[in-house]
């Protein structure tokens, strides 16, 4: 199935007041970016054919790409001076790099690369910058079995606040976290099909217009998950998964675990 991921975002939130223009899914985790870590996580499960919707910094994606080094991250051995590589990342990936501008909201980003699609009737779509351990071949089968529109993966929310039940005189009558409330948000793991741009206008958004459409015609399949899921909204999220990385607590390398030690 191809594997469409939302790479042009300004991505506010990650700055640390300097002028970069580095997009989010270029921060890295270990000696690798964010977006090698998504994606490895789809080929894992054997989706190697991805489609990058590009807007901010595209430039950055590219060159990363397109100067790969597969000794960073793969075992080899150095004969003559040359290397031999033991084993590969991308050596089986396919990559289409779309310019979907600078402004673009998800939903017009999508509609901007349906052509590459090939009119397959399923794929798969991820905003680029969230890690997880979910069961893919799960989603995607339950997806399947439903014949909906489209499926989204859905996290308890991730907020550490307490929301606070009071009556009209000031009184609390509880304290909750907000973690332990009956409430889910949007994961950002998409399984969609074809049916979803019938409801994407123009400068459309994704969830906002195609899922929230799909939502009020019983076509929305929700696929609530509580393992490890980490989203990277600000520099500190960023630096906690960096920092687990150098640990080796990688949970969402699903790869790493079936590597056969020496």
């Amino acid at each position: 199935m191809k594997v469409v991921l939302f790479c042009g975002g300004y991505g506010m939130r990650m700055r640390n007041g300097t002028a970069s223009d580095v997009p989010k899914p270029m921060a890295m985790v270990g000696p690798r970016p964010l977006i090698w870590h998504v994606m490895r996580y789809y080929a894992h499960f054997g989706h190697t054919e991805f489609i990058l919707c590009l807007g901010y910094g595209a430039h950055h994606i590219k060159d990363f790409f397109l100067n790969y080094s597969e000794t960073t991250s793969n075992d080899f051995v150095l004969r003559g001076g040359r290397a031999e590589l033991l084993s590969t990342d991308i050596a089986d990936w396919t990559i289409s790099f779309v310019q979907t501008g600078i402004e673009s909201p998800i939903g017009e980003r999508l509609r901007r690369v349906r052509e590459h699609l090939d009119g397959d009737e399923m794929f798969l779509a991820n905003y680029a910058d969230v890690l997880t351990d979910a069961p893919l071949p799960e989603m995607i089968e339950r997806f399947e079995r439903s014949g909906a529109g489209a499926s989204m993966m859905v996290v308890p929310p991730q907020s550490s606040f307490h929301c606070v039940e009071m009556d009209e005189g000031g009184l609390v009558g509880s304290i909750t976290a907000v973690s332990e409330m009956p409430l889910w948000e949007n994961g950002g793991y998409f399984v969609l099909r074809q049916d979803v741009f019938d409801h994407i206008p123009e400068n459309g958004d994704l969830v906002a217009d195609g899922c929230a459409e799909l939502a009020k015609r019983g076509r929305l399949l929700a696929y609530p998950y509580r393992g490890f899921w980490k989203p990277t909204d600000t520099v500190k999220e960023r630096y906690a998964l960096d920092e687990a990385y150098t640990r080796g607590v990688r949970p969402w390398a699903l790869w790493e675990k079936d590597r056969v030690p020496a």
